[in-house]
This record gives structure tokens, sequence and C-alpha cells, in this order.
């Protein structure tokens, strides 16, 4: 099966590589002028002010339109672990690849719990949109928090993470 995909796949290797740079990029910049320029300030505004009513709508509007905007983000990473497991596959890389084993381990032990919470809290059971519809106002206040401290974990992981991720692919550390 492994030969097949070699032979099916492998002279499309920078074409490959080039879909998986494009996954990459929407998956890491592609909320971060949301959360950073409409999100956070919102959050912010209201938390000083609780009890005005037109901070707190405009954040569960911000929150609420970040659940809808998180879609590409989405999108974007099982279109890049795939093309990142299809380069391995093709590439002929192996676990001898000491950068390699780094950059895989800070995806499963980061990225991959990070992102399947932040599907939950943004498409299943979190989408602040349709528990806002069930007239749940309780449950929509409880994940509004929930998903502000995600934010709150997960933000300096990423400003950590993602540039360590990109800097071991780009520059491949012998000294590993």
């Amino acid at each position: 099966m492994l030969e097949l995909i070699r032979d099916v796949c492998g002279p499309y290797y920078l074409h490959i590589k080039f879909i998986h740079l494009i996954a990459v990029m929407a998956w890491s910049w592609s909320t971060a002028v949301a959360y950073t320029s409409f999100l956070k300030p919102a959050y912010i505004k209201w938390k000083r002010n609780p009890d005005n009513d037109i901070w707190k709508e405009r954040r569960n509007w911000a929150f609420e339109q970040f659940d809808r905007g998180v879609v590409i983000e989405h999108v974007a990473f099982p279109l890049l672990l795939l093309s990142g497991a299809l380069l391995y596959i093709i590439g002929n890389w192996n676990l001898e690849f000491k950068w390699l084993v780094l950059k895989l381990c800070i995806i499963a032990a980061v990225f991959i719990p990070m992102e399947l919470f932040d599907y939950y809290l943004s498409h299943m059971g979190g989408n602040k949109f349709h528990i806002k519809k069930s007239g749940d106002t309780q449950r929509y206040e409880r994940f509004i928090q929930h998903h502000w401290l995600f934010f709150r974990i997960t933000t300096p992981l990423i400003g950590i993470f993602m540039p360590l991720v990109i800097f071991i692919a780009v520059t491949k550390p012998t000294w590993l």
C-alpha cells in the first residue's frame, strides 16, 4: 500500500508540500486577527463592565462570529495532517531524523489535543450560536467562559510551539 502511495503521489511531492504549507499558514494564522482584534478586546471590555448589556452583546457576537470563522482553521488542520503524512510516506522520511521526531511529538502532544478541544468548543457541544438558540443562558455563559479559558491557555502555547515547529521543519537542525 505504501509503495502504491509513493508511486502515485511521488511525482507530486512539491505540490503536496505546497498544499501542506498553505494549510499550515491557514491553520496557524486564520484566527489570529479575529482573536486579537475582535474577540479579546470585546471580552476585556465586557469583563471591566460586566453589567453593561452593550459590551456583553458585543462579547457574545464576537464569540459567535469566531465560531463561524474558525471553520477555515478547522478545515486546514486535517489537510495539513494528511499532506504531512503523504510527505512522510513519499519523501522516504523516517524516525531517524530527530528534528522530525521532535516536530511530530509537538504535533501529537500539543496541537492535536488542542484542536480536538477547539472543534468541540466551536462546532459541536460548545457552539455558542446553537446554545443561544436553545435558550439555555447558563450553558451559553458557561461555554463563553470555557472558550475564554481555552484561549488563555492555548495562546501562549501557539506563540511558542508554532514558530518552533516551523523553525524545525525549515532548518531541519542537525544538532538534535
